[in-house]
């Protein structure tokens, strides 16, 4: 029951209202002074205040004032004797919720408690949205202690209160779409919508009609009028993931968005004016696909504003055990297991350590997940884990950067850089932990570090 403070230092007024809250539900609470209605805030949960203006030492006005200081949101009714209207006035001009004139009737009191009671229980769900929509997108979600997650912290604190397009790069599974709700909520966009599209997922011509939006009878099956993505994120950001998928026809209509910031639904004519920030993403290398012809390179330049770079998990293996750990919880709370997981032994850990992770942490997590729900005892095992784990099965390493026509002794040479600076990277350049990783000597290390100017 919602509790409510009546502050009045008439002896009958408290009673009589008492009584009327008391018969709707309510739980009335008393005070005879300011001062006392301040020690009861302090020391119990008050739903609502009923205050009267005139009363000796603090009146009701500088209550509303002290209340204001210390609960924004707590809401305040004024109750005034006609010869009091002005000063009923400057309580609304104060924040009070409303003022009524004494003698009053039951039922119009009644009807605005009630009132107050319902905006401000609509004005405490929307702040716990807000702050566990914040909680949840302010880096809470993305996991990582390794120095290439600390940079991407770094760039996200930086470009999230600019206006700048950006461009995420990375490989599938990396969390792009969970950088860029980051990006989002840690801007001053972060009240409007997050509009995401998979342009991946969609033909060619729908995916213009999903952008744009389209007008009644624009093609078939166009029966109603429709808002575009770009209309919906009015305000707010728009995530366009898989980039790179846009066809070229799409190409030419979102560089005239990005520059002019309007456009035309599919089917119109009426140019319509929007105000968003554009974040894509992509797995591809956008700057090799404009050297074959494949994306527009004026489009690319618009979007790579600036630039932030998701490392793959191979790269950020000492973020494993954060990443587990954190999968383990989550998955543990939404499957309700009888016997929640502890963590991972030192064999499964080793594994896990070893893997390369093609699929990244999307894979990791499908990993855990199947772990929690399969596992009957506390700890992650081998046994918990897919075969091609446990037989140390790991995807080929990258072969990013090495010529087409190169030999084979100088296709395992990049390779091997590629594995020792991604160990060194891994543990700080701590070459006793990369060695361990490399599985090979301390002083075998140091001489291939020389070797490839590491």
């Amino acid at each position: 029951m919602e509790k409510i403070l009546i502050v009045d230092d008439e002896k009958n007024y408290p009673t009589i209202i008492g009584e009327i809250l008391k018969d709707e539900g309510y739980t009335p609470l008393t005070a005879s002074s300011s001062l006392l209605a301040i020690d009861i805030l302090k020391q119990d949960y008050i739903d609502l205040v009923l205050t009267d203006v005139k009363m000796p030492g603090m009146d009701g006005i500088e209550l509303l004032e002290q209340i204001r200081s210390m609960m924004p949101d707590l809401p305040v009714i004024i109750m005034t004797a006609y010869g009091s209207v002005e000063k009923a006035v400057e309580a609304m001009e104060k924040g009070a919720y409303t003022f009524i004139l004494k003698p009053f009737d039951n039922e119009t009191l009644v009807a605005h408690i009630r009132k107050a009671l319902s905006i401000h229980k609509i004005v405490q769900e929307n702040s716990m949205l807000r702050d566990a929509i914040n909680t949840r997108y302010s880096f809470g979600n993305i996991i990582g202690k390794s120095r290439p997650m600390q940079e991407l912290y770094e760039t996200i604190q930086k470009i999230g209160p600019a206006s700048a397009s950006i461009l995420i790069e990375g490989e599938s599974g990396t969390g792009k779409e969970l950088v860029a709700k980051s990006i989002h909520f840690n801007s001053p966009r972060k009240d409007a919508a997050f509009i995401a599209v998979n342009c991946s997922a969609f033909a060619e011509t729908l995916l213009e009609s999903e952008l744009f939006g389209h007008e009644k009878g624009a093609f078939t099956g166009a029966a109603a009028m429709k808002k575009g993505r770009f209309e919906l994120a009015h305000k707010g950001t728009l995530f366009l993931d898989e980039i790179g998928e846009i066809p070229a026809s799409i190409q030419v209509k979102l560089l005239r968005v990005l520059q002019e910031k309007t456009f035309e639904r599919v089917g119109g004519t009426e140019t319509i004016k929007v105000d968003f920030r554009l974040i894509a993403a992509t797995n591809k290398n956008l700057e090799k696909e404009v050297d074959r012809g494949r994306f527009r390179e004026d489009l690319y330049y618009r979007l790579n504003v600036v630039k932030a770079v998701l490392p793959p998990l191979r790269e950020r293996q000492e973020d494993i055990p954060l990443l587990v750990n954190h999968f383990i919880k989550k998955y543990s709370r939404e499957n309700d297991t009888e016997y929640p997981l502890k963590g991972v032994t030192k064999e499964a850990a080793r594994l896990m350590f070893d893997y390369s992770w093609p699929g990244n942490i999307r894979e990791l997590e499908n990993m855990v997940e199947r772990a929690v729900i399969l596992s009957g005892g506390e700890y992650i095992t081998p046994a918990d884990l897919p075969v091609k784990l446990r037989q140390g099965i790991t995807s080929n390493p990258p072969l990013e950067g090495i010529p087409e026509n190169a030999g084979l002794s100088e296709t395992l040479a990049a390779i091997e850089k590629k594995m020792i600076k991604s160990a060194l990277e891994a543990t700080g350049n701590v070459q006793t932990e990369a060695a361990k990783i490399l599985r090979i000597g301390k002083s075998g290390l140091n001489k291939k570090i020389k070797k490839y100017g590491l």
